[in-house]
């Protein structure tokens, strides 16, 4: 599996990006478990798949715009020999943030982001996630809820 390298990218075009900085994404206020879960496989990869796989494989390798657009090309099926002009239709536009992913909208991890706007997953019960949390030189946002507030 190869990946765009969209640091590059985004220096050379005018581009959207979705990465925070030094930002720490907590679970949404109605995520259902206090316990992290691991999302179920389905006969296709959902996009909950597709992001635990590659960061929790992979703690501060990727930033969120490298797992976003690895997302899009492995839902869209698009060839390696398309995947550059793939990556510049994709950042053309704004795209949902990690704020969006259900892995802290229904799962239960937190995203942080760290100095250089690389990527790791903490569950909600870890104490990693809970020093994240309390931690006041970290900014914190809410992952999405998933129904609207009344």
């Amino acid at each position: 599996m190869s990946f765009f390298n969209v640091e590059l990218f985004t220096k050379i075009m005018k581009t959207h990006t979705t990465n925070y900085r030094n930002t720490f994404i907590e679970i949404a206020e109605d995520c259902p478990v206090s316990t992290a879960e691991i999302p179920p496989v389905k006969r296709n990869k959902t996009l909950a798949n597709i992001q635990l796989e590659m960061v929790l494989n992979n703690p501060y390798k990727y930033t969120s715009d490298d797992v976003l657009l690895e997302c899009y090309l492995q839902k869209n099926n698009i060839p390696e020999n398309e995947r550059q002009e793939a990556a510049k239709t994709f950042f053309s536009k704004g795209q949902p943030c990690f704020r969006s992913s259900a892995l802290g909208k229904r799962y239960g991890f937190g995203v942080h982001h760290n100095a250089d706007g690389k990527i790791a997953l903490f569950p909600v019960e870890s104490k990693n996630y809970k020093d994240f949390v309390d931690d006041e030189n970290v900014t914190k946002v809410k992952a999405m809820r998933s129904k609207r507030a009344k």
